[in-house]
């Protein structure tokens, strides 16, 4: 009788994937992932299948994280104005705790990742949307929510792109002030003062 798959050992093996894709990015070989995970290439095919099906999870897996991560961040708070959630969600994502997520997914908007996940362009965008309405819903405008989303992935592409952090850090803030005025609405500056 054949040997039966472990969905724990499995699902440990694909979250430690996921911490070193992470850090180091999705490697060429399998041989990086089998060493972050403690076990062989071989394994890592018994379990997943393919290279390709294994880099796929990995993806879905961190994607997952993210939105999670994310999501969290940018979630509405009774006691705190939209804006303030907004500007501590944007330190964190920006930050050393968010920046891996950024490094992957932004690699992946390019077309080698592109093969590994198809759709992830039109998803990227549209998984964001419904966590930044209920934000803009707590300011009383919740059709602002695709442009707070395109704010803050054209600054995000931005940091990729030149490295200019203060420079995004500041277009953020004068586009925070912009939302206040154009909602109405009060907010807290970076000391929670109003």
């Amino acid at each position: 009788m054949g040997r039966h798959k472990q969905p724990e050992i499995r699902d440990r093996i694909l979250d430690a994937c996921v911490d070193h894709a992470l850090v180091h990015g999705l490697p060429d070989r399998l041989e990086p992932l089998a060493a972050a995970s403690g076990t062989s290439a071989r394994m890592l095919i018994y379990h997943f299948g393919t290279r390709d099906a294994l880099l796929r999870e990995t993806l879905r897996r961190a994607r997952r994280r993210q939105r999670d991560f994310f999501g969290e961040l940018v979630s509405p708070r009774p006691e705190e104005p939209y804006p303030s959630t907004l500007r501590r969600a944007w330190r964190v994502m920006t930050g050393p705790a968010g920046r891996p997520y950024l490094t992957m997914f932004g690699r992946l908007r390019e077309d080698a990742g592109q093969q590994l996940w198809p759709d992830f362009r039109r998803e990227s965008t549209t998984d964001w949307l419904q966590p930044f309405e209920e934000g803009m819903r707590s300011m009383g405008r919740p059709e602002l929510a695709t442009l707070v989303l395109a704010v803050v992935r054209g600054l995000i592409m931005d940091i990729e792109t030149t490295g200019e952090v203060s420079r995004a850090d500041q277009a953020f803030e004068d586009f925070l002030a912009a939302l206040v005025l154009v909602t109405g609405t009060q907010a807290h500056d970076a000391r929670g003062e109003s």
